[in-house]
């Protein structure tokens, strides 16, 4: 099974303790799961192109999502705050108009937009767009009918940091944490088996 994962990386303040966890479960022998999350796709051959853009990033994004059964979307304290990827103004806009910054090339400035033409994405949502990652990634999710997983990273339900943008999954998400018989804080494995249909 491959399941995608949408989180914010944030050193201080992401929300990368729950993707490690679910690596480390994906990696047990247990289940065959492949987890794909965004810092796997960023480090990856469309990123190593020290042209890449907020929209190639996007269009990987993409196809990744595409290939998978699930997407799992992480919401921690700060995800509705988070605007990278936010930057492209070329939907608006005529391609002479907008710069951007290449992919962790800030010390390079800004580059003339690359995209000549822009064209129906069809069953896609668009690379060309004003959408954070976090919130593109649950948008093509959305579109492409896949089956979402909404994780607080949390002991408790946290309706008030969802994204405007997922108003409605209130009742569908759920807290990663839980604690164990000794009191300590672990990811709560069941849950994750459980809607990832292994029970």
């Amino acid at each position: 099974m491959r399941v995608y994962i949408s989180a914010d990386y944030a050193e201080k303040s992401g929300d990368r303790e729950v993707v490690d966890l679910l690596n480390t479960w994906g990696s047990d022998n247990r289940h065959k799961v492949d987890f794909v999350d965004t810092a796997k796709v960023n480090s990856g051959s469309v990123a190593k192109d020290p042209d890449c853009r907020i929209c190639d990033l996007k269009y990987e994004f993409n196809r990744q999502i595409n290939a998978s059964s699930y997407v799992i979307v992480v919401i921690g304290d700060k995800t509705a705050q988070r605007t990278a990827g936010n930057g492209c103004k070329r939907g608006h806009k005529n391609q002479f108009e907008c710069y951007c910054t290449p992919y962790k090339q800030n010390t390079n400035g800004l580059k003339p937009c690359k995209v000549g033409s822009t064209v129906s994405a069809g069953d896609n949502v668009g690379s060309i767009n004003s959408y954070s990652y976090i919130r593109h990634e649950f948008e093509q999710a959305k579109k492409r009918g896949k089956k979402i997983i909404v994780l607080y990273n949390s002991l408790n339900n946290q309706p008030s940091w969802l994204p405007s943008y997922m108003n409605g999954y209130e009742d569908d998400a759920h807290p990663f944490w839980t604690t164990n018989i000794l009191g300590e804080k672990v990811g709560d494995y069941q849950y994750i088996k459980q809607a990832l249909g292994y029970e």
